[in-house]
């Protein structure tokens, strides 16, 4: 696949998750790096729906270390079971946060961060490897259909890069 998006501006996000699935599949298909497709997977969420912040975390240790993003500046490491990326991790399940404000032990990277989606990316053995994790800007900007797209996603991802 050449490196240019097919993105469906006026559909709502379920048609564009379902059109743009396809593309990231084929993107990511031949590429074995896990880097260099966290980071396309990134620049193609933020291009397709505007997110505040996109990126990726990586398990590294008893940490989560920053991966690669698209967006303003971000915390480089959090630990296991703080914060939602941390949480994420810990519980092995999605964190869907519609007031960042009101989770506790949230860790305010951004000021400007209303919302927030984390999904793990778990590899074949059962480990969470990384974190998919998405700041808005606007308060309750996420949905259940835009977690089960993520995550559909991410286990696709996961199955690729390990």
């Amino acid at each position: 696949m050449a490196e240019e998006l097919h993105i469906p501006h006026s559909a709502d996000r379920t048609a564009r998750y379902a059109a743009l699935l396809p593309q990231v599949e084929a993107l990511t298909a031949a590429e074995t790096d896990p880097v260099a497709n966290m980071g396309n997977v990134a620049a193609v969420l933020r291009e397709a729906f505007g997110f505040f912040w996109v990126g990726f975390y990586r398990v590294a240790g008893e940490e989560l270390v920053l991966g690669p993003f698209q967006g303003p500046l971000a915390c480089t490491r959090i630990r296991r079971g703080k914060g939602v990326c941390g949480t994420a991790w810990a519980e092995r399940r999605s964190q869907l946060v519609p007031d960042v404000d009101a989770f506790p032990g949230h860790i305010a990277c951004s000021s400007a961060s209303k919302s927030e989606l984390v999904v793990p990316i778990i590899d074949s053995a059962g480990d969470v490897r990384a974190v998919l994790d998405i700041d808005s800007d606007r308060l309750n900007d996420f949905s259940e259909s835009d977690q089960t797209w993520l995550e559909r996603w991410m286990q696709t991802l996961g199955e690729r890069l390990y």
